[in-house]
């Protein structure tokens, strides 16, 4: 069974690869934009091609049962399409609900009639890299929303349940919604950085003007205002913490874990 990873040298798409190889998949293909620079293990066969330039896609897909694809919403319908007529099977591809902006993905690889199964996540534990700077430069985190809560998911969890699925059977028409295994507030995520780093750390509460003017340079008006009114809506409404990851792969990182193995980026 040849099964492809598409974004295969993003972080999550690297990911899905090793835990393929891990789980002894046999016959994996790897997408890239730039094949040249990848440094996948000798069994992986890395093909080119780009998600966002569908005309490179025909070749990829071709012998392909299987496929995990990228969240790439710009041209993911002609991508879909594309798997469709090469006869792929299966697209287990990382999306969202109708609260995403994500949900375009979904809905394409519904209605290309090709089997899925749908990986919802939604906050990225290495989201918490957002923060790196003001911990590192003034020992404080500056944002309108201390109670805000949700369930954060390490990345590396997200491809191994994608590479897990692969391998699996029994998932055809099934949504996943993954999190991490636990719901804390913003104040309370910056307490597991404080102790994975052994420092104070302080929560400063600042009116969500500020926190939209720091943001809309990078993300743009439109994300950023939809971000922080999430933030606002999770102080009442918290995100839910789902069982799922441990339940289809045994195991679930927890954000204490995570802050542990990647307290240098904060240091």
């Amino acid at each position: 069974m040849k099964i492809l990873v598409t974004g295969a040298t993003a972080n999550i798409g690297r990911m899905v690869v090793d835990h393929l190889v891990d789980l002894g998949a046999e016959d994996i293909r790897a997408l890239s934009n730039h094949p040249e620079r990848t440094a996948f293990p000798p069994e992986v066969e890395v093909v080119e091609g780009y998600l966002r330039r569908p005309s490179s896609l025909p070749a990829a897909f071709e012998g392909v049962e299987r496929m995990y694809l990228a969240p790439v919403r710009e041209t993911v319908t002609e991508v879909v399409e594309s798997a469709r007529r090469a006869g792929i099977e299966h697209i287990v591809d990382l999306s969202g609900d109708e609260t995403s902006t994500w949900q375009p993905i979904a809905r394409a690889v519904e209605k290309s009639g090709v089997g899925w199964t749908h990986l919802h996540a939604y906050e990225f534990m290495e989201n918490a890299t957002d923060w790196a700077e003001q911990i590192r430069t003034t020992g404080e985190v500056r944002e309108p929303f201390p109670d805000s809560a949700d369930a954060p998911i390490a990345m590396d969890d997200i491809a191994r349940v994608a590479a897990t699925v692969l391998l699996g059977d029994g998932h055809l028409g099934t949504t996943y919604t993954l999190t991490g295994p636990e719901t804390f507030t913003r104040a309370e995520r910056l307490g597991f950085l404080a102790e994975a780093l052994g420092r104070e750390l302080s929560f400063v509460t600042v009116p969500a003007e500020e926190l939209i003017a720091r943001l809309e340079p990078m993300l743009g008006e439109s994300f950023t205002r939809w971000y922080v009114a999430g933030l606002a809506a999770r102080v009442e409404h918290p995100q839910a913490a789902t069982g799922t990851v441990a339940e289809l792969t045994g195991r679930s990182t927890t954000f204490a874990a995570w802050s542990a193995a990647n307290a240098e980026l904060f240091r």
